[in-house]
């Protein structure tokens, strides 16, 4: 199973951008679905979930009402629109697979991850 993230960049703040995260080798209808993100100096931290039914979802409180995350299981896809944009959301996001429904913030329960796509917010 392969996952490929795409779509960052570097916009302004207060702008958007939509990552996209493209499964091979497996349906993702099996998946729960998690974006992550590591700024430079710090550690991975949890960005968004969502669970191989759609039905639950999560996220960061520090993205809450800005990100959405969304999935298409008919294109092997998930996504991350991010709106109103902040200097700190500038991190690599990575997004990655697990199986489980219930830790849907814990980087350790994802298996695999995806290489990562730089996004940058200037002030």
């Amino acid at each position: 199973v392969q996952l490929q993230a795409s779509g960052g960049g570097l916009v302004q703040a207060g702008e958007s951008l939509r990552l996209s995260c493209v499964v091979s080798g497996r349906t993702i209808s099996v998946y729960t679905m998690g974006w992550f993100r590591q700024a430079p100096g710090k550690e991975r931290e949890f960005v968004a979930a969502l669970t191989w039914s759609g039905g639950s979802t999560a996220y960061a409180d520090s993205v809450k009402g800005r990100f959405t995350i969304s999935r298409d299981n008919a294109k092997n896809t998930v996504t991350l629109q991010m709106n109103s944009l902040k200097p700190e959301d500038t991190a690599v996001y990575y997004c990655a697979a697990q199986y489980g429904t219930t830790w849907l913030d814990k980087s350790s329960e994802y298996e695999p991850w995806g290489q990562g796509t730089q996004v940058t917010v200037s002030s």
